[in-house]
């Protein structure tokens, strides 16, 4: 299930320290829907055509020039307009002046003027990029996620398939769990990204157990919030009837999160099989892929070139 993101002005307080000179507390709850800012040249202008509303307004040097030719009635109406109801918020960015006029209309409206020294160009990198994560429609996927050796692995499969308990097995082996159960994933700068609802943060359910909290057991290392999406490994029943990878060059599965393709294991599930070592050595082989070291290529180089010799000896 895909879920749409909002988040509210107080973010940009909190995560970049931009300082808050117009409106209350409620003000920052003010909800932001688009990652995109705009510098209101054309609206300080009266031009109000095609004009996007629910941007967060930058005001930067050129615009805080402008500004101070402007009459104070003339003004405090290009405001009002500014501050009307879908929009997020005004930032006055390069440690410029806040005109009296928009303190005057902000506060009337209880509506949230942000200022900070940061230039408006690194405003809008900051703003955007902080919106880009916060925004990124969520996609719900059923499974586990976890850091092994430093990658992100997306265990899934049907129920009962033992996800949990081999989650609980990597724990133990000093690898660290990011979700359980649910875990919901986003698109940041073309990286598939991971993390846990609130509600069930850091806890693992193993059946015989129950719940438990794997930072109060095992230690802050234990869990990491959020985590990138490296690659999937897919749980199946065993079924002797399929035919399962075996050397490794047979064409590579892939599994798409929001287009973004991650390639993508197979493990069958069989009593005796100890699937911890086995997502431990599919991580391994993955890392040794990303660094042009392919055992299965080196094993088919051999083979080929065993065959050609063994024809060569023949025609002799």
């Amino acid at each position: 299930m895909m879920e749409l993101q909002t988040c509210e002005v107080s973010v940009l307080v909190d995560k970049l320290g931009y300082k808050q000179v117009a409106g209350n507390k409620d003000a920052l709850k003010r909800p932001i829907r688009l990652q995109s800012t705009s510098r209101p040249g054309l609206e300080l202008t009266g031009f109000y055509d095609h004009v996007e509303r629910k941007r967060v307004n930058i005001i930067g040097n050129k615009e805080s020039a402008y500004i101070r030719g402007m009459d104070s009635e003339t003004l405090k109406d290009r405001f009002d307009f500014l501050t009307n109801d879908e929009s997020p918020t005004i930032i006055v960015s390069g440690g410029n002046d806040v005109p009296k006029e928009l303190l005057e209309v902000a506060n009337a409206k209880n509506y949230p003027v942000l200022t900070t020294k940061v230039t408006s160009s690194e405003v809008i990198v900051e703003v955007v990029s902080l919106l880009d994560e916060m925004l990124a429609p969520v996609i719900n996927i059923h499974g586990v996620l976890m850091n092994v050796f430093g990658k992100g692995v997306l265990m899934i499969g049907e129920s009962g398939m033992g996800k949990s308990e081999v989650a609980l097995e990597l724990i133990l082996r000093g690898h660290s769990l990011i979700a359980d159960d649910r875990v919901d994933c986003w698109v940041v700068r073309n990286r598939v990204m991971g993390t846990s609802p609130e509600l069930t943060r850091g806890l693992l359910e193993i059946r015989g157990i129950g719940i438990i909290d794997v930072t109060q057991m095992f230690g802050v290392r234990a869990f990491l919030e959020q985590e990138h999406v490296d690659f999937v490994i897919e749980f199946q029943p065993w079924d002797s009837k399929n035919v399962y990878r075996r050397i490794g060059i047979e064409d590579e599965e892939i599994f798409e999160i929001f287009d973004e393709k991650l390639p993508k294991l197979v493990f069958p599930v069989k009593e005796g099989r100890d699937m911890a070592a086995l997502v431990e050595s599919g991580v391994r082989d993955f890392m040794l892929k990303q660094r042009g070291i392919n055992a299965a290529e080196t094993f088919d180089k051999r083979v080929m070139d065993h065959m050609r010799k063994m024809s060569e000896e023949q025609d002799v």
